[in-house]
């Protein structure tokens, strides 16, 4: 992104704080980089003092139409693929669950949890880790260099600046409805498909125009990233998150689905009132602002760059605009329909971005390949700390594995719970699901290894195993609403924000999650408790 001087509309000049700061005094909470650094040795640390240990783990192999137990020591069987085998494993989810590819990972078999020898990792494992996850998540960091270079032809070419002009005077007096439809939007894909990692190519189309608005980085994060985990959080048919839970505790997604729109409606209501209050707070004091301290940083990196008079807003600039704002329904739509993954959705990124160049390339004003070629490596060389980031949250998570102590924490939250009734049985797996979040902070990940372990805790104290997914939906991602592992340090590297000024504004959501949610669970277990 651009880091030139920056002028913007007459409205979000008025907004724009002082050139003077006010100064920090006391603890300086540490960048992204630094806090999951710091994380990634802690959890090397954990290995040394958590005890080792591990479940057998259940794979089916599509080719030879078997399944793969992998004992705790390493040992692999091969069984055959049936319901019988199924059964007397105790894994009580239906066949066809794995032989259609609902269920691709390997689950925790029940009841199998060994302990093993200890497996301390070296200190050589804090660089060793992040370097790994960080080339784990390499499909995921070429999509957003896709992405960076997409932004940097099309402001190169003006079609930014010249189509935000024209938006912000249509727009004026009523600011916070481009707000409200992104958040609506977001809301809506989370509960859908799981729009998490996706959302950040949304950042390049609205941080420019809450700029232009007068919002300040907390509004850009607050209506997408905060909406979309509301929206996931309350899943209806997101496949990556309630449906693979249901399928791996053995029961159906549709069950409880009324539940789960009904929070989510109210959890929608929730999230755009709460920025409605906010984003009230600052148009009238914009040093009310969270992000007060850095709001100049902000406005240089996102803000329309435009010397003098701004270029006409004529048909090639419509037609760039177009293109790029396409890209992200495209997006959307291969990601629901067709299955897309990050390398198809960067190719469809790239051919956009080689339209984009040609159309810039001609016309009165247009720009010479070279401009274009060096648009388009300054946009994707200004997105590389965020793609390192989403690498070394993953270098965490590998440290855990692979000190074999994550089913250790699996193990002892089981144990934890065995005993209790009802109400506070539901309760107590809210809050575990809660603190699983930040270990296993992938939905999908933490739903195969917990749900064949958890959801049968659910038939000692006589509750449908439905409820143990709906405690799963709602402990895990109110943790993720602020959890370093997950996708947050991400977010906040690419708008430049800190930690503390998010935790500020987001902690009354996780605090609503958890006490809506948890009396969401209360009312289930008494209602279809036995």
């Amino acid at each position: 992104m651009s880091q030139s001087n920056v002028v913007v509309t007459e409205e979000a000049e008025a907004n724009r704080p002082p050139t003077a700061k006010k100064k920090r005094r006391g603890f300086r909470v540490p960048s992204a980089f630094t806090i999951l650094f710091v994380l990634t040795i802690v959890a090397v640390a954990a290995t040394w003092f958590v005890p080792a240990g591990q479940y057998s783990k259940l794979e089916y192999n599509a080719q030879t139409s078997q399944f793969t137990v992998t004992e705790p020591d390493g040992t692999k069987d091969k069984v055959e693929a049936t319901q019988k085998e199924l059964d007397r494993l105790g894994v009580k989810i239906d066949l066809d669950q794995f032989t259609n590819g609902a269920i691709s990972k390997p689950i925790s078999i029940p009841g199998t949890y060994e302990n093993l020898e200890s497996n301390p990792a070296g200190v050589e494992q804090v660089p060793n880790a992040m370097v790994r996850g960080t080339m784990e998540a390499v499909d995921i960091m070429v999509f957003i260099f896709v992405l960076g270079g997409l932004i940097g032809v099309v402001r190169a070419s003006g079609a930014f600046e010249s189509g935000l002009m024209g938006l912000t005077k249509k727009t004026k007096g009523h600011e916070f409805v481009l707000v409200f439809a992104m958040s609506i939007f977001m809301v809506v894909g989370g509960s859908l498909c799981g729009l998490e990692e996706e959302a950040v190519a949304f950042y390049p189309i609205m941080c420019p125009i809450f700029v232009a608005l007068g919002y300040d980085a907390i509004i850009s994060v607050g209506a997408i990233f905060l909406a979309g985990s509301m929206g996931t959080t309350f899943s209806t048919i997101n496949p990556f998150s309630v449906v693979i839970a249901s399928n791996a505790a053995g029961t159906s997604f549709t069950e409880g689905i009324w539940w789960r729109v009904g929070g989510c409606i109210v959890g929608a209501a929730v999230v755009i009132g709460y920025m409605y209050w906010y984003a009230k707070k600052i148009k009238k004091d914009p040093t009310a602002s969270y992000t007060y301290e850095d709001h100049e940083e902000f406005v240089a990196r996102w803000g329309m760059n435009h010397d003098g008079e701004v270029a006409a807003f004529d048909l090639k600039k419509k037609v760039i605009l177009l293109l790029f704002f396409i890209a992200f329904p495209l997006m959307v739509w291969g990601v629901m329909a067709k299955g897309w993954y990050f390398p198809t959705m960067a190719s469809s990124f790239l051919t956009i971005s080689v339209i984009v160049m040609v159309l810039a390339a001609t016309g009165k004003d247009r720009l010479t390949e070279k401009q274009l070629v060096d648009a388009f490596a300054e946009g994707a060389s200004s997105l590389v700390a965020v793609s390192l980031i989403i690498g070394l949250a993953r270098g965490i998570n590998l440290v855990l594995n692979e000190g074999l102590i994550s089913d250790t924490m699996l193990n002892s939250a089981t144990s934890l719970v065995k005993g209790m009734n009802g109400p506070i049985f539901i309760l107590m797996m809210l809050v575990i699901f809660f603190f699983l979040g930040f270990v296993v902070p992938s939905s999908s990940g933490l739903a195969v290894l917990s749900m064949p372990i958890m959801a049968p805790l659910a038939d000692s104290v006589g509750i449908p195993r439905w409820i143990i997914v709906c405690a799963y939906q709602w402990g895990q991602y109110a943790m993720l609403f602020l959890a370093p592992t997950g996708l947050v340090m991400a977010t906040l590297q690419m708008l430049n924000m800190k930690y503390s000024h998010w935790l500020r504004f987001v902690w009354p959501m996780v605090v609503f999650v958890l006490v809506f949610g948890g009396g969401l669970l209360v009312a289930q277990t008494l209602i279809y408790g036995q």
